[in-house]
């Protein structure tokens, strides 16, 4: 097959399923080696990102999906946001970014963080498609645990869960809540140390 017919066939593919399509099915579909693929696929997207071009291919874990570029934005906003979005409560975007830190966690892990129940927030998380099932963990009871879907990664344009931004550091009173004021005060401290020893240097180098 040439190489223009390979790359109509995985935008047709890519562009009918809708979703992210993992590198397996593509190499049923085209009958190729994965390796061919993948270069195929490099060349497109170099492609899709000149300027005329509106959508690009991404790649999601392990697979790759057809989207509108950022830039574009304004453009589609008007008849984007014509469709029904999904509402979440502040509880299930709490357990959202829990369990996108804390993959395979369990409903009593997640519970015990938050320290209310989060039954609720979980099935509207389920219902849409941000995370699934992760299978039981082999511990008394066998709860079963759970995990971001590719669809949590496709909307918050992420490659892979690794690519989360940073947590950052924090502290816990005797109450297990977070201290912000702590983590200020100590970046403060530090960086007036810095400050401190570089104007030693100075002086230093001075004399």
């Amino acid at each position: 097959m040439k190489k223009e017919k390979i790359k109509g066939a995985i935008e047709a593919i890519l562009f009918a399923s809708g979703r992210v399509v993992n590198m397996h099915e593509l190499e049923l579909s085209l009958e190729l080696d994965q390796k061919l693929i993948i270069d195929v696929i490099s060349e497109m997207q170099e492609e899709y990102n000149k300027e005329d071009r509106g959508i690009e291919i991404v790649k999601v874990n392990e697979g790759y999906t057809l989207a509108s570029k950022k830039d574009y934005y304004e453009y589609i906003y008007c008849v984007v946001d014509k469709r029904v979005k999904p509402s979440l409560s502040q509880a299930a975007l709490e357990v959202l970014a829990i369990i996108a830190y804390n993959p395979k966690i369990t409903r009593a892990e997640i519970d015990n963080i938050r320290g209310v129940e989060s039954n609720a927030a979980l099935y509207r998380l389920l219902e849409h498609n941000l995370i699934e099932e992760a299978g039981k963990l082999d511990i008394p009871g066998r709860p079963m645990s759970y995990k971001v879907t590719e669809e949590f990664l496709k909307k918050f344009g992420l490659n892979t869960a690794s690519d989360l931004p940073d947590l950052p550091k924090y502290k816990m009173d005797e109450n297990r809540q977070i201290v912000i004021e702590d983590i200020l005060e100590e970046q403060k401290d530090k960086q007036e140390e810095g400050e401190n020893i570089d104007r030693s240097d100075k002086r230093d180098n001075e004399t």
